[in-house]
């Protein structure tokens, strides 16, 4: 089928648009992008230069999809937001496209929810599966790692990584990376623990859960070396995929790990 476009949109010649596409009143898509089959763009939403999208993505009204980095380096460079399949992207929500000075995109997979006032600042990469929820604030060059819930009003600072199933709390503020199948949470935000609702959920084993569950206590409550800890985990529970990936994560961290909050439940000064 034709898309269906409104007749107050203004699409520029140079954009490129799939079939079945549905472009509503007073959108506007810009030079050089690209709009895969089928998505939907609601009254209002900005589709800017430099941006490329699967097939499926719905982008609500007022979204501002591949803005300029808010970067003082950046001098109109050709730099790309690309962005998969399947994408709801709601009311408001702002994301970025790449600098010349990290990697050039900004990346978004496919399947994610990124909830009202979410913002993606320039050269984030960001897994399949992620949900942010309202307000969430991701700086430059931060990676999302796959199925990782960001609940609302968090921000995460530059270059931060959060691993694969993380579930961070809301509300809450990440400097230093956060492991992969950890829960987070706090102003300063620490860790409590697995996210094992969340794995569960998810399809993890109740063995897979239990591994990472003591790889967890020794890791951040045994009182060993990083060194040490990380080595017993590994003699210990080597033989789960999930534990090797969370040592290897620890191991090649360059910001250093979100710590552990303290024995009250209180976050750590």
């Amino acid at each position: 089928m034709a898309s269906n476009i409104h007749p107050t949109a203004i699409i520029d010649p140079k954009a490129e648009l799939g079939t079945d596409v549905v472009i509503g009143p007073y959108c506007v898509v810009e030079a050089n992008t690209r709009i895969g089959d089928k998505t939907i763009l609601e009254p209002f939403s900005l589709i800017k230069e430099y941006t490329e999208m699967g097939a499926n993505n719905h982008i609500h009204s007022h979204a501002c999809i591949g803005g300029a980095p808010q970067h003082i380096a950046y001098k109109g460079e050709e730099t790309w937001l690309r962005m998969g399949d399947g994408n709801s992207i709601r009311e408001s929500v702002t994301i970025h496209r790449g600098t010349q000075q990290g990697h050039s995109e900004t990346v978004v997979g496919s399947n994610c929810l990124f909830m009202a006032y979410a913002h993606v600042a320039h050269d984030c990469i960001i897994g399949d599966n992620v949900i942010m929820a309202n307000s969430v604030n991701l700086a430059g060059h931060v990676e999302v790692g796959k199925r990782v819930i960001i609940s609302g009003m968090s921000a995460v600072q530059q270059f931060v990584k959060i691993g694969d199933f993380a579930f961070l709390g809301g509300a809450s503020g990440y400097k230093q990376d956060v492991p992969p199948y950890m829960l987070a949470h706090g102003v300063r935000g620490a860790l409590y623990g697995p996210n094992l609702i969340g794995l569960r959920r998810n399809g993890f084993s109740s063995e897979a859960c239990k591994a990472l569950k003591k790889a967890y206590k020794i890791i951040f409550r045994s009182g060993l070396t990083k060194k040490d800890s990380l080595a017993q985990v590994e003699t210990e529970f080597g033989s789960f995929p999930e534990v090797m990936n969370l040592v290897s994560f620890i191991r090649e961290s360059k910001n250093g790990v979100t710590p552990a909050a303290n024995k009250n439940g209180h976050d750590l000064d």
